[in-house]
């Protein structure tokens, strides 16, 4: 490109006066610096306004801070693009305005303010590496109207001595930018081993101050689960629920995969400047969620032992893409990380043991341990057929709640004997004996979660695993083992109070397990695993390490699914497997027999007679009131089944059967016709409930109930009445 030359006058500069110039240039920032370069300009070249155009390290991307004698609130950025600003830095020529793409005159007319008539831009060499542009001196609406070569020539001449004043100015500031940030940066470590005792929080300030740290939009942690060569977050940084409240659901990803599978295999962080265009970036989730990822730092957390989990920071707010400065910092960050995730969980397993270890101190004071005259005693008898307690015992019509609670222990070594356990895992009826006492005495006195509930429950598995013939065709013995014993020992140590009211409470349970889900049922696990490592009391002492270590993993796994939330969660799949027809070749259909099954097991009381099922009712909702009443004295309002001066008994019973219980059975019998039995007596019960609902409502006109109700005779008498076009399968008639 030729420049236009206005006349043959070379103007000179004054050596004396630039010197003069530099002197005043000493004690400026960079900005101010600027400041003062571009006045010089615009004084010696009659330009209206002048600006600075800094190169970035990379040579990709120009960056203003001031225009003329004005400091930018935020640094303008343009991107070199060929044929225009790159012709400048690779060619090391001027450019004109007519020289600049058409999408970037707009913004340069803007930066400037006020409308460019001729605009040059020069190129300025670093004064140590002639091949490198360090910056592009720009010059707008010189008076002459045009800018001529000797314009260019003052202005290279002025750089000269100018240029290493103002590149170590920036350098100065780079490094005090960096101690500043290294003091930041402790001050960010100080304040992570503060959360050490909250694992959860510790990942929440982790995030933060990682996104702080780098100018970030979000951050989102993972932690890498090597038993299962999964990477799991629990919390999402900018996730929030349709309520505004943080959405705090586990994440699992394939630890192999990805962005941050491929920096948790290869320990080795990923700058990644277009996410679009990554091989490894997937695009689907920007589509569910709405937000755009830019670019993405992508960095290693790590321990002495290796990578224990990935952090993944996206979109840099103040800038195009994350800077070799920001993975530095990044790193000494994962330092400061991986040291205060270690010692949390360290301190979590530590606090945890103790916790378990004031639980256990805690039940011991409470039950007094088995003693050898007690085990004795229970084996001193035969162990009788199961028929000898009650002819229909192995009928799905028998209650077990009417069978005398001195005669259980001996029932339930019965009903083990019957189904060829004791035979098949060689278990020595001493072993046996003990179990069982523990388990009895392992059960604490609420109205309902009690021993009487546990052997219920245990004695329609019995049922189940009888008269269904469950282990020739659909379970494997071990299974069938596994669920009788998970049955038994289903709800240990219950305390009358559901897992919303530990979490409320802030119970030492709700501190063990809440992180995890299903409180009660994880401590209820972990008393079956206290009692099951008693000496003499391992009913499974004879089975191989691998069948041990899978009997384990069953009980664990049915006794989780005596929540009914997580019910709830798995019945399509249930519906689905009845759809396709159950393989007993998929473990997969195992499992969801088996938490149908233990589900089943668990609502039984609802498929006896009414007369068992109404005293059922009276236990839950008396258990349920105290609840209620409890919460209350804490000032929390309780669910309506819980508070004794709302619930409508009949109406609550009614929608439960409906809603959780007939399902239940309805799936059962669909699997299982020789279970039809169960829900009819299911339907019969909703159908008592309904009159009682009715007669109730019509004889006091209000919706009012308590436990008054159970204790009218009257009402009882009036439900009963009346023609049955329906059997009850319970009648012996």
């Amino acid at each position: 490109m030729i420049l236009p030359i206005l006349g043959p006058v070379r103007m000179q500069s004054d050596p004396y006066e630039l010197l003069k110039f530099c002197e005043t240039l000493h004690i400026s920032s960079s900005t101010e610096l600027q400041v003062k370069i571009c006045q010089y300009l615009e004084d010696k070249t009659g330009a209206d306004k002048s600006f600075l155009l800094l190169v970035s390290e990379d040579q990709d991307e120009l960056s203003c801070k001031v225009v003329g004698d004005k400091i930018l609130d935020e640094e303008v950025k343009f991107l070199i693009q060929s044929n225009s600003f790159k012709t400048a830095i690779t060619e090391k020529r001027p450019i004109t305005f007519q020289d600049i793409k058409n999408e970037y005159r707009e913004d340069v007319t803007k930066l400037v303010n006020f409308p460019v008539r001729s605009l040059i831009c020069i190129p300025i060499l670093h004064p140590s590496h002639s091949d490198k542009v360090v910056l592009l001196a720009c010059l707008a609406n010189k008076c002459f109207e045009r800018f001529t070569t000797e314009t260019e020539a003052i202005v290279k001449e002025y750089f000269m001595p100018v240029i290493p004043i103002l590149l170590r100015t920036r350098e100065y500031e780079e490094e005090k930018r960096l101690r500043e940030q290294c003091q930041s940066l402790l001050a960010v470590a100080k304040n992570l081993f503060i959360h050490l005792d909250d694992v959860t929080l510790l990942l929440k300030e982790v995030m933060a101050e990682a996104r702080n740290l780098t100018n970030a939009e979000r951050c989102s942690l993972f932690l890498l689960d090597e038993e299962q060569n999964e990477l799991v977050a629990k919390v999402f940084d900018g996730n929030l629920a349709d309520d505004g409240t943080e959405t705090t659901s586990e994440v699992r990803i394939p630890a192999n995969q990805g962005i941050a599978g491929h920096v948790a295999t290869t320990g080795q962080p990923l700058n990644i400047h277009d996410a679009y265009v990554h091989p490894l970036f997937y695009r689907k989730m920007d589509e569910l969620t709405g937000f755009k990822t830019r670019n993405i730092l992508c960095f290693p957390i790590k321990d002495e032992k290796g990578v224990i989990g990935v952090a993944e920071l996206c979109n840099k707010v103040n800038g195009r893409f994350f800077t070799l400065f920001d993975e530095e910092i990044a790193k000494a960050f994962s330092i400061y990380c991986g040291i205060s995730i270690m010692h949390s969980l360290m301190w979590k397993k530590v606090r945890d043991a103790q916790h378990r270890n004031k639980l256990s101190n805690e039940l011991m004071m409470y039950h007094m341990q088995v003693t050898q005259e007690e085990v004795l005693r229970l084996c001193h008898y035969s162990i009788p057929f199961p028929e000898t307690f009650h002819k229909d015992f192995s009928k799905f019509i028998y209650t077990p709640r009417s069978l005398p609670t001195s005669d259980t222990a001996l029932a339930v070594m019965s009903m083990f004997d019957s189904l060829g356990m004791m035979a098949r895992w060689r278990v020595r009826k001493e072993t046996l004996a003990r179990f069982v006492l523990m388990v009895r005495k392992g059960y604490r006195d609420p109205p309902y979660h009690n021993w009487t509930h546990a052997f219920a429950v245990g004695h329609f598995c019995y049922l189940l695993l009888k008269n269904l013939n469950l282990m020739e065709s659909y379970l494997t013995h071990l299974e069938g083992l596994a669920l009788f014993v998970a049955c038994l020992c289903h709800d240990l140590d219950h305390r009358g109070t559901n897992n919303s009211f530990q979490v409320a409470s802030k119970s030492l349970l709700a501190t063990l397990y809440s992180s995890e889900g299903s409180v009660m049922e994880r401590h209820h696990f972990a008393q079956a695993m206290a009692i099951i490592n008693t000496e003499g009391c391992n009913v499974f002492e004879t089975l191989s390490r691998k069948e041990y270590t899978q009997c384990l993993d069953y009980v664990r796994d049915i006794i989780l699914a005596t929540d009914l939330a997580h019910h709830l969660r798995i019945t399509k799949d249930i519906k689905k497997m009845k759809e396709d027809g159950y393989n007993p070749n998929n473990p997969e259909h195992h499992q969801l027999l088996l938490c149908l099954l233990v589900t089943s097991c668990d609502l039984s009381d609802q498929t006896k007679d009414w007369k068992s099922s109404k005293k059922i009712a009276e236990l839950v909702y008396s258990e349920f009131f105290c609840q209620g009443d409890l919460e209350k004295a804490m000032g929390v309002k309780p669910s309506e089944m819980m508070d004794r001066e709302k619930a409508f008994i009949p109406e609550l019973q009614i929608n439960f059967i409906q809603g959780v219980v007939k399902p239940v059975y309805d799936l059962l019998s669909s699997f299982f016709p020789a279970a039809e039995v169960t829900a009819r007596a299911v339907a019969t019960n909703r159908m008592y409930w309904e009159r009682m609902r009715d007669i109730y409502k019509r004889r006091y006109n209000n919706s009012g109930s308590s436990l008054d109700l159970f204790d009218d005779e009257v009402l009882e008498k009036e439900v009963l009445s009346g023609t049955k076009s329906w059997r009850d399968p319970h009648s012996h008639t």
